[in-house]
């Protein structure tokens, strides 16, 4: 093997909950090195959420992740001169990245005043299995269902 494989970095906790998979999501919606605006965004989008469903923001954000962790996905092969879309097992970290990707896509696109507000609307959303990144996460699972035929091509 010639080349080295990529450490992984130890992210540490958020200050707040103490939380790896909260400073994950900080460091997602981060914008141009400016984290304590990241982590009040997400911190606001915690409170918002708590209020409107009465439970802790942390339990509502867990979940939301929760259900949109996508557990298979699509790789594109080429096997002589055909590419084929075989479906494959995706990795916890990928797919908890791949969850934290998509509700930050899908909540930008919201319309709603603030990016903590829209945040809110869609971890609430997420958590109630509805919202565009469950039917994200329902389509990719939808697409590796109509491509297994090919799993065999996984190698």
């Amino acid at each position: 093997m010639r080349k080295k494989t990529a450490t992984r970095r130890i992210i540490t906790p958020d200050p707040k909950f103490n939380d790896v998979l909260v400073a994950k999501f900080i460091n997602s919606v981060l914008k141009q090195g400016k984290k304590h605006l990241a982590r009040r965004i997400v911190y606001d989008a915690f409170d918002v959420a708590e209020q409107r469903a009465k439970t802790p923001g942390l339990d509502i954000f867990k979940k939301a992740v929760n259900n949109v962790k996508p557990l298979l996905e699509i790789r594109a092969r080429r096997v002589g001169g055909a590419t084929y879309q075989i479906p494959t097992e995706v990795r916890s970290d990928r797919s908890v990245a791949l969850a934290i990707r998509w509700l930050i896509a899908y909540a930008s696109e919201r319309k709603d005043k603030s990016m903590s507000l829209k945040l809110a609307s869609e971890f609430l959303a997420a958590a109630n299995n509805e919202g565009s990144a469950v039917k994200k996460k329902e389509d990719t699972h939808k697409m590796a269902e109509a491509n297994k035929a090919f799993a065999h091509f996984k190698w």
